[in-house]
């Protein structure tokens, strides 16, 4: 019996370390982005990460979720926001603050569709511990492009 227990542990560490490979090969990575730590506490139990992100020309951050809230506020450029059905469904300029929900069904690309770089301060409020967000594939619709 605890032969048998022992394989079905195994073959269920196995089946999740492919899947979350699979599901990491898959995710679409940021480009053109660079970040900056501003500052991190924990309160009451509580992440809360401040980070400045910016987006080159050009650039995105890639297929997203968050696992607790993100706050943006953008200091320069124009951001591009996707919802999870690949449309824009925002336009953020400099002094435009927004949120984002958490969970994997509010996953989210940002893009920097313009001539300059896009400057963000993003304050994650999430449970301990967690990334501060979560790369995945491309959601299952098509994301129209500037030829059609």
């Amino acid at each position: 019996m605890k032969q048998s227990v022992r394989v079905a542990v195994t073959a269920a560490a196995i089946s999740l370390t492919v899947v979350g490979c699979a599901a990491t090969a898959a995710a679409t990575p940021a480009s053109g982005v660079s970040a900056r730590l501003l500052w991190t506490a924990d309160i009451d139990g509580v992440d809360h990460v401040l980070m400045q992100f910016t987006l080159a020309p050009g650039g995105s951050t890639g297929w997203h979720y968050q696992d607790g809230a993100a706050y943006v506020a953008v200091v320069s450029g124009t951001l591009s926001h996707y919802g999870p059905n690949c449309v824009l469904d925002g336009i953020h300029r400099a002094g435009d603050v927004s949120s984002e929900p958490p969970g994997v069904g509010n996953v989210h690309d940002g893009r920097n569709e313009g001539s300059e770089p896009v400057v963000m301060d993003v304050l994650y409020v999430q449970p301990v511990g967690v990334p501060t967000s979560v790369n995945t594939p491309a959601p299952n619709c098509v994301t129209p492009t500037a030829a059609e």
